[in-house]
């Protein structure tokens, strides 16, 4: 007979997917532990629903999840018995890495691996055949061919075998530095704090052969580039740090000088307008894919071999262009560190971060720093709003990508801004969105300043500096202000419209206004959607980040009547504080 244990939330499918029911006790608590190895894919408001993939066993492997405590995770909690192939895929796939060595061996690479029946298989794979050299006599590994550690990697994965690199790193030419114990700007005294520490050792791992590559996934305000730095400091070499956009560049450089002994001198700045090589040398993601033509050559490439660099740095590692990938597969001899605030690849590349940046190394999940007070806590609210009638009937006739649009930009949605910033007044805010000409409007509106890509970069640092001393208090901005823009005192976000379904997008968005605060420590999060729309179904899928990271995202409507006009005004702050929508 079948034992059934109903007072169970989760139930476990064999087609890996897994079920758990929000409303049950205990939910936060197995929510964290299936995090570990499974992907959320739908977080409606009573089933959330998980998927196990051998990406995610793989990364769980990695990260120091042994298949047993996820078996054993699966036991505890199902409602149900766990299917035995799962439990089967689960030692299969969980076990492969490891499995496969990538060791250096007389002067040379090869692959090495106790199992005959997986030596006999590579050998026989045709895709590997320009790859692989001559095995070993006692068939226990094989030399690969010269300048194929990235390239073979990546086969390997997509034949469903991922490669531990034990092969060690070329060490870079030396560079002295040490952390301050004061901050220059401030004066006031820094440290690492446990986590950045924490996740600094588990890169390095002794300067041994099991650290030196791989991707450290906290959230944005966590301090991502703080561990960066200690990451360097730990390694002592010439670094490059590649990220998103020149602001980012010049926040790198700021943080470096401000936490660390190095000197301007010792820094360089590598983008459109300056090209410094320095011991540390800090580019965008756009300088390095830049090329005259589709058929010309990246111009820029030239730069992972400007210097003897020891350690490569991808910031937003997310966000790495896929061009870039194919100078990544090269760089294998080189110690490279990716950070993040999310995995997820709107391209679905995830498989190849994992071979040529490294696997998941740390993962720290965002409602536990909030609980220590690391980053603010975060109330985040869906208002949905009805389309206007003659909005409603454009909408009708119009093609998807048009009905995004329209739904993107509708015009009662600056109404709801307008009640938010009643209910904000004083508080520092940022209006975010996607279509310029709707963020034209609300600028014109609130007289406010509205910066986007093509905003010059030295007005950009003046709306920043004036937001920060709290001169402005409403600033709006395009999506150029999604990455690695720190804003400290950010406290209220209002999101008019998005990028399609990018979850991406929704972790950075949110980001902007997670780090601490020096009074309460709470902030806002609202996103305004057209209901019934593609915006709403686009919407969800941007939820499924803020789900996944523990936090509530409330969802209120918002109605009008025949002309437009709202009824009562509400206090949205006080309802999300009274409602609890932390």
């Amino acid at each position: 007979m079948i034992a059934l244990r109903p007072e169970n939330p989760l139930i476990v499918q064999s087609d890996r997917t897994l079920l758990l029911e929000v409303a049950h006790p205990s939910f936060e608590l197995v929510r964290d532990e299936l995090a570990r190895f499974a992907e959320l894919v739908k977080s409606p408001e009573h089933i959330h629903t998980y998927r196990i993939s051998p990406l995610s066993l793989w990364n769980a492997s990695a990260s120091g999840v042994t298949c047993e405590a996820m078996a054993e995770t699966l036991h505890r909690w199902s409602r149900y018995p766990v299917p035995q192939n799962l439990l089967q895929e689960i030692q299969d796939h969980g076990t492969r890495y490891g499995r496969l060595k990538l060791v250096a061996k007389d002067g040379r690479l090869a692959l090495e691996m106790v199992d005959r029946g997986l030596f006999w298989e590579l050998t026989n794979q045709k895709s590997l055949l320009d790859v692989l050299a001559e095995p070993y006599a006692d068939q226990r590994g094989i030399f690969l061919k010269d300048g194929m550690r990235g390239e073979a990697k990546l086969r390997l994965i997509r034949l469903g075998h991922p490669v531990q690199d034990m092969a060690g790193y070329k060490d870079g030419d030396p560079l002295p530095f040490a952390l301050r114990e004061q901050l220059l700007q401030s004066g006031r005294p820094f440290r690492l704090r446990p986590y950045q520490q924490a996740a600094a050792d588990v890169f390095h791992a002794g300067g041994g052969p099991d650290g030196g590559a791989g991707v450290l996934v906290l959230p944005c305000g966590a301090g991502k580039t703080v561990i960066g730095i200690g990451c360097m400091e730990r390694l002592k070499t010439h670094t490059l740090v590649l990220t998103t956009n020149v602001t980012a560049v010049k926040q790198w450089k700021q943080e470096l000088l401000d936490k660390t002994s190095l000197t301007e001198d010792q820094i360089g700045l590598y983008t459109g307008d300056t090209k410094e090589i320095r011991p540390v040398t800090i580019a965008t993601y756009q300088i390095l894919t830049y090329r005259k033509t589709k058929e010309s050559p990246f111009e820029h490439f030239k730069l992972f071999e400007a210097a003897n660099w020891g350690l490569v740095i991808y910031d937003e590692v997310h966000m790495l262009p896929a061009p870039v990938f194919r100078a990544v597969a090269e760089l294998q001899a080189k110690r490279r560190l990716g950070l993040t605030a999310t995995l997820v690849r709107e391209d679905g590349q995830e498989e190849d971060v994992f071979s040529l940046i490294g696997p998941k190394r740390v993962d720290v999940p965002w409602k536990t720093l909030e609980k220590d007070g690391f980053i603010a806590t975060a109330h985040c609210l869906e208002i949905r709003i009805p389309l206007p009638t003659t909005e409603r009937m454009a909408y009708a006739v119009a093609d998807q990508r048009a009905r995004f649009r329209i739904a993107s930009e509708n015009s009662l949605k600056l109404a709801i801004v307008d009640e938010l910033l009643a209910g904000h007044a004083g508080d520092p805010v940022l209006i975010i969105g996607q279509y310029l000409d709707q963020l034209r409007v609300l600028g014109k509106r609130l007289k406010a300043p509205v910066l986007t890509g093509q905003t010059p970069e030295k007005e950009r640092e003046r709306l920043y500096a004036a937001f920060k001393t709290g001169e402005l208090k409403v600033l709006i901005v395009s999506k150029v202000a999604n990455f690695a823009i720190d804003l400290p005192d950010a406290s209220v976000a209002i999101q008019v419209s998005g990028t399609f379904g990018s979850r991406q997008e929704e972790a950075q968005r949110l980001g902007r206004i997670l780090r601490p605060k020096d009074d309460r420590n709470i902030s806002y999060f609202y996103s305004l959607i057209s209901r019934e729309t593609t915006e709403q179904e686009f919407a969800r899928n941007r939820q499924l980040f803020l789900t996944e990271q523990g936090y509530r995202y409330l969802i209120e409507s918002r109605y009008f009547d025949e002309d437009s006009r709202l009824s009562e005004p509400l206090v949205w702050r006080q309802l999300l504080e009274e409602t609890g929508g932390a």
